[in-house]
């Protein structure tokens, strides 16, 4: 029972391997008792290796979460991938920068993966190397991939620090427009 709480010491083990830096790992427990284990990859070419991890100790893929990890340099692109294995959530993050603006599709170890897959490429324009149904889900194949990327994100529009900023993102498109 204690294993099921705290995880699968293996699993645990095994990606831990795939982590290059100091602070890559954590581990949690919420008021409700649930535990979650996150590990950020080295880089994304891990990633095929830790889905195997998580493929071989029957794992179930619940959701792939892309965002914009905005810098005051240049925003980065992270994907985290959410894996349940006996009632712990796994949570695998890599992130795409220059060197690795890539992500491999797990979609041959994980079918349900496709979708999340599909729709990173569509709505955020992360390339997916090797996945096997690139067509789109649903926006018009004449919008741009990564459409959501132009968008202002909800924390920069409610922020009243960066109200000048947002207004000035508005007359500059509003400008080019013209």
């Amino acid at each position: 029972m204690q294993e099921t709480i705290n995880g699968n010491a293996k699993v645990i083990e095994d990606l831990s391997a795939l982590c290059t830096e100091a602070d890559a790992i954590h581990h949690s427990t919420d008021s409700f008792g649930n535990a979650f284990h996150w590990f950020r990859l080295g880089t994304p070419r891990m990633l095929t290796r830790g889905a195997e991890i998580l493929r071989q100790a029957d794992a179930r893929l619940a959701m792939v979460t892309a965002y914009n990890r905005r810098q005051l340099s240049e925003p980065m692109q992270e994907v985290c991938y959410h894996f349940e294995l006996d009632g712990v959530v796994y949570n695998v993050t890599v992130t795409l920068n220059g060197e690795w603006p890539t992500v491999p599709s797990i979609t041959p170890l994980f079918a349900n993966a496709d979708w999340h897959e599909r729709e990173m490429m569509e709505l955020y324009g992360i390339q997916v190397t090797g996945q096997p149904n690139p067509r789109r889900l649903f926006l018009d194949e004449e919008l741009d991939a990564g459409i959501l990327n132009e968008a202002v994100p909800l924390s920069i529009m409610m922020n009243g620090a960066c109200t000048t900023d947002l207004w000035e993102r508005i007359l500059k498109d509003k400008e080019n427009q013209s």
